[in-house]
């Protein structure tokens, strides 16, 4: 019986997981990752680090798993959408204002380049209709435009950049085949144009001072895809040999993580909805939105429509929240009464979730309606849709003198339900342009927190599915390697054989859809307070 192996980078660690045919996870390794930071807005990472940790986490799923080597049928990886800098050798080149040896990593939350970003907006460019009309400074193009005007020593030098789902592939099999995930939903790659390089546009990349990656210079972001469902090559014997793996094995072109939770969950039984209504939520350190639909749908502040990205011929669009778990962290710590949780935690064996909760609970009254005074605008770390405006920042609302516990899990609950309000506008912004979703699908660290799912559920109005399987990115992945491995025709196919089952979270009914309501009216009023209080502020210094 085969098996096969699904790998993941995310934002702090690599994992690993060996599945079998049916989609049971039978073992399972991580090790982290580190990121540096050496300035505002810089987070930087390092291949060399992230194959040390996937070759850890390999092992160790392995051992766990008592599978054989020569019984791994297929491989997938997926990883963040980060910016990986090689020579045209592979060797690593730094990204670092500092020259920091080894960090060739632009991390997918680095914001250093949000005005490159607004300056490749401002040209209007067609292919930016694809991107929701606002390309993101979490996107690739704004950061090599960074790359060549601030560090143009690191850019002569540079012979590869790939997206690091691609550069893991690269460094598995040798082949330089790019993704169609990665490349069409982060470079701006046109994928409905063609696989063979018709997608670039090689106009805009000229209009944006990236000239140098046309012609003979696109060999350096890619001048051959693969759609998922397609093997991208073989494990070379270097990569087997350090991954504890036999060498020949078909590795697939990767996804990008949230692509493959959204792989590993759509398929996810009940069947309450066409997979054409369904949406997977991948909420963990950011969140992401994914749906599918037969036809291109444009909507503003969503990216997409992407071609093929994800199963062949369908279109995707993407919303997201660039601060999810990392919100609801930084609203913890940031309060003085973070200290006395933590320490809570540590002395009773029991989450700081949980405890937050069960206080909630304790407060005499149906906990969804404690916040009527307390309100989070979530937008810490930028809007990422379908506002897409990176320099946006949050704000918490209703405070009084109380700095103790009980006003810690008021903010906590507050911050879960902007996570679910932020949800239910990308929710109303695809449903406006005919991409309606009547059941949402989630997976990611949040999937776990049972108070983040009711929420979810009451404020959006929508089903919420909760699939049993633990390990829904790495499933997606694995999937990957079961079919570059031949053993199903399809990812359709791999799906209604591997997602299992999971359970439904439904709206509880109209009084608490009613407060829903007006909190998510208070929502919008704190976007639109935040874009008057910019303009307050712009206008003084215009005075000036």
């Amino acid at each position: 019986m085969s098996c096969y192996l699904g790998i993941d980078v995310g934002t702090g660690s690599a994992r690993a997981g060996v599945f079998d045919s049916e989609g049971r996870l039978l073992g399972v390794g991580s090790r982290d990752t580190r990121t540096w930071r050496p300035a505002a807005d810089f987070a930087q990472q390092s291949s060399v680090d992230i194959w040390r940790a996937i070759c850890a986490s390999v092992r160790k799923a392995m051992d766990q798993s008592g599978v054989a080597p020569e019984d791994i049928g297929g491989i997938g990886f997926d990883a963040t959408c980060s910016l990986v800098v090689s020579e045209g050798d592979g060797a690593p080149l730094s990204i670092s204002p500092d020259g920091a040896p080894e960090q060739d990593i632009i991390l997918w939350m680095d914001h250093r380049a949000i005005s490159d970003a607004d300056e490749i907006n401002a040209t209007g460019a067609g292919v930016l209709d694809y991107v929701g009309k606002a390309i993101s400074p979490e996107m690739e193009m704004p950061k090599l435009r960074w790359l060549k005007s601030n560090l143009p020593d690191v850019w002569a030098k540079a012979g590869l950049f790939f997206d690091l789902p691609d550069w893991l592939a690269w460094r598995a099999t040798g082949s330089k085949t790019r993704s169609l995930c990665s490349s069409t939903c982060k470079w701006t790659y046109l994928a409905h144009k063609g696989q063979s390089g018709e997608g670039w546009d090689d106009a805009f990349l000229t209009r944006i001072g990236l000239e140098d990656l046309t012609g003979e210079g696109r060999t350096k972001i890619g001048d051959a895809f693969c759609a998922p469902e397609e093997p991208i090559g073989s494990l070379t014997s270097e990569a087997a040999d350090e991954l504890g793996l036999v060498a020949g094995i078909p590795v697939a072109a990767g996804l990008i993580d949230a692509y493959s939770g959204a792989l590993g969950t759509l398929g996810c039984q009940p069947d309450v909805a066409a997979l054409s209504e369904r949406m997977a939520v991948i909420a963990g350190t950011s969140t992401c939105h994914i749906a599918l639909s037969s036809d291109p749908v444009f909507v503003p502040g969503v990216w997409g429509p992407y071609y093929s990205v994800l199963l062949p011929g369908l279109w995707a669009l993407e919303g997201g929240q660039s601060a999810a778990g990392a919100l609801i962290d930084a609203v913890i710590a940031r309060h003085s009464a973070s200290a006395e949780l933590h320490e809570r935690a540590k002395s009773s064996g029991r989450s700081i979730h949980r405890i937050l909760q069960e206080l909630l609970e304790e407060m005499g009254q149906e906990t969804t309606v404690l916040t009527t005074e307390r309100h989070v605008q979530p937008d810490f770390h930028g809007n990422r849709a379908p506002l897409a405006d990176p320099t946006r920042r949050g704000a918490i609302s209703g405070l009084s003198l109380d700095h103790g516990m009980t006003d810690l899990a008021l903010d906590y609950l507050a911050t879960l339900q902007a996570l679910a309000y932020g949800t239910r506008h990308v929710l109303e912004e695809m449903a406006s342009r005919g991409a309606p979703v009547s059941t949402m699908v989630v997976s990611g660290g949040l999937a776990k927190n049972a108070l983040f799912l009711r929420e979810l559920a009451d404020a959006c109005g929508v089903s919420v599915i909760v699939p049993d399987q633990q390990e829904p990115v790495l499933l997606g992945s694995a999937m990957l390697g079961a079919v570059a491995g031949g053993d199903y025709e399809s990812l359709e196919a791999a799906m209604r054989a591997m997602s299992g089952p999971g359970r439904v979270v439904r709206p509880r009914g109209d009084a608490i859809a009613r407060y829903h309501d007006r909190k998510y009216r208070v929502f919008r009023r704190m976007q639109d307070d935040f874009a008057a209080y910019a303009e307050l502020m712009h206008s003084e210094e215009t005075e000036q």
